[in-house]
């Protein structure tokens, strides 16, 4: 089984949460802006790299707010590899400055922020529903 680590950021204002749209390799759907580490990196360092990569945004960690553990089975993987275990860690964050933008060239494509009342009839992945219980968001 593969293991990848990732970290991501809950960064919710006025009701409103900010997602990113995942698109990749004939699969999508709306997520938490974060992501892989790369060798050696802090895990909060990633989030915040994340958080720019894929919404423009200056974002500074507030508190880690939970770790994740999923298991994606073999044949929903487009790698032929086998198992993969999503190790994932979530802060709560807010933004420091920049502006919204979309990635360019990265695994998603469009940055937007929904009302908490919007989420739940989003085509999304489980983390954001994960992601948001840790902030105290859902229930």
């Amino acid at each position: 089984m593969d293991i990848r680590v990732a970290a991501y950021a809950v960064i919710a204002d006025g009701g409103r949460v900010l997602l990113a749209h995942w698109n990749e390799h004939g699969r999508s759907g709306w997520t938490l802006p974060g992501g892989g580490l790369e060798s050696g990196e802090d895990p909060a360092d990633a989030a915040v790299r994340e958080v720019f990569e894929e919404t423009g945004f200056n974002a500074e960690l507030d508190e880690l707010i939970g770790v994740n553990s999923h298991i994606i089975p073999a044949d929903q993987r487009d790698s032929g590899r086998g198992a993969l275990q999503a190790l994932r860690i979530v802060y709560r964050a807010h933004i420091t400055g920049g502006d919204l933008r979309n990635e360019l060239h990265g695994s998603t494509d469009e940055a937007r922020w929904f009302s908490l009342s919007e989420i739940p009839s989003l085509r999304k992945v489980s983390l954001v529903g994960v992601g948001l219980r840790y902030a105290g968001l859902l229930k």
